[in-house]
């Protein structure tokens, strides 16, 4: 294929050694191997055809470039930047073929959308400037009524605005880049992806879909079903989107709140197993979950916030309880272990309407005894509401941390 374009006049043969290349961007600023230089190297343009067919012969080293024709206008129409014109001096012959014998992508870009009927092509803006390189195949090929539309998607950018994301600048900012984790294959180096920081997939696909897009309103989450129906290629900008983690961290917690506990389940086991809870009752992790998931901004946080529910606290917060304990509080917690023992409403709002009746007959206010009772629970001053989390561990776990609690209160 590339060989036939050269007998038909629209590429050539370049037999310019790495040398005699780097010689030429040295004495040329700005060197461009196109119109206004090819002449001047060694190729089947500037050399005479005997010497040329004596170099194939040889077998001497070679690339085949397309040729750009001179003084002309190439014009498209893209989905995104409308008519877009180019003028053929200025765009450089590209390498179709390398010396090795395989394609270039410029190449085997239009082979492939040709070959697999590609009715629309998408790609980043960046490949803009080789758009001519692209249509000009179509044609020389003779595929040009089966060319697709063309869409040059805008940049996801830097968080400061200053060139296109990439792998680097996430490691040197600390987030990820990648949707999963990716090794490279030659250096063995493993950047970490958003799926194992602990993204939901809805996130992913929302927070991608608003970097260079909106529907025109106010709406940020959308499911991939709204995103079907809404979205719109006349709604996507042409400049490049600024990359801010913090945002798409917002989109994370803000999905984990709208699915429920069930869709967290698997995730939830895992980053417990990790940390040696193994959980085998799914519909206790399934409740805890929950409780904790409008706390949650990613998936990995899971462990800090669910802990609790599936062991007893190995220390306490004993700062902001042991200087305002007396035996008053003592004595209204084992009394509660009575209350609970005797009680066959086990809920939440039950259990709360008797710890406040119970408050006030003892002359108790609830500052004084809710935020011990939280920290028997859970050891520290955080979780969900403290009767949640009672009703979730169950009679005997609560009278469990209670007395646990109290002895070290009193201690």
């Amino acid at each position: 294929m590339p060989k036939k374009l050269v007998m038909h006049g629209h590429a050539y043969y370049a037999f310019d050694t790495p040398e005699e290349l780097e010689q030429k961007r040295n004495e040329v600023p700005n060197f461009q191997y196109g119109i206004a230089h090819r002449n001047q190297m060694r190729n089947s343009l500037s050399l005479p055809q005997q010497k040329v067919d004596k170099l194939l012969h040889d077998g001497t080293p070679h690339v085949i470039r397309i040729k750009m024709p001179e003084n002309e206008t190439i014009t498209f129409e893209d989905m995104i930047r409308g008519y877009v014109s180019f003028d053929s001096n200025t765009v450089d012959d590209k390498v179709l073929l390398k010396a090795d014998g395989m394609p270039t992508y410029h190449l085997a870009v239009v082979v492939d959308d040709y070959l697999m009927k590609i009715s629309h092509a998408f790609r980043g803006d960046e490949w803009l400037p080789s758009a001519p390189v692209h249509l000009l195949l179509w044609e020389y090929l003779g595929w040009k009524d089966s060319m697709p539309q063309w869409a040059h998607l805008p940049l996801i950018l830097k968080p400061d605005g200053h060139g296109k994301l990439s792998k680097r600048d996430g490691a040197r900012l600390g987030f990820p880049v990648y949707a999963m984790n990716w090794t490279d294959a030659k250096t063995g180096d493993l950047t970490e992806g958003f799926r194992e920081i602990g993204f939901l997939p809805e996130a992913f696909l929302n927070l991608l879909a608003m970097l260079g897009w909106n529907d025109g309103t106010d709406q940020e989450i959308f499911s991939l079903d709204e995103l079907v129906e809404k979205f719109s290629m006349e709604r996507i900008s042409k400049a490049g989107a600024k990359f801010d983690f913090e945002k798409a961290k917002w989109y994370n917690a803000e999905w984990i709140k709208k699915v429920n506990g069930e869709r967290l389940k698997d995730e939830g086991k895992a980053v417990l197993a990790a940390k040696g809870i193994e959980v085998s009752d799914d519909a206790y992790l399934t409740k805890a979950l929950e409780l904790i998931k409008d706390r949650l901004v990613l998936l990995n946080d899971i462990y800090e916030h669910a802990w609790y529910f599936f062991k007893q606290p190995a220390e306490y917060d004993l700062p902001s309880v042991k200087p305002k304990w007396n035996d008053a509080k003592t004595e209204l917690f084992n009394t509660f272990i009575g209350h609970i023992k005797q009680t066959d409403n086990w809920n939440a709002a039950d259990l709360e309407a008797d710890f406040k009746a119970l408050l006030t007959e003892k002359g108790l206010k609830p500052g004084d005894a809710m935020l011990p009772f939280r920290i028997m629970l859970v050891g520290g001053k955080f979780g969900p509401h403290v009767f949640d989390i009672a009703a979730l561990l169950g009679k005997d776990e609560v009278i469990a941390r209670i007395e646990k609690g109290l002895a070290a209160f009193t201690a």
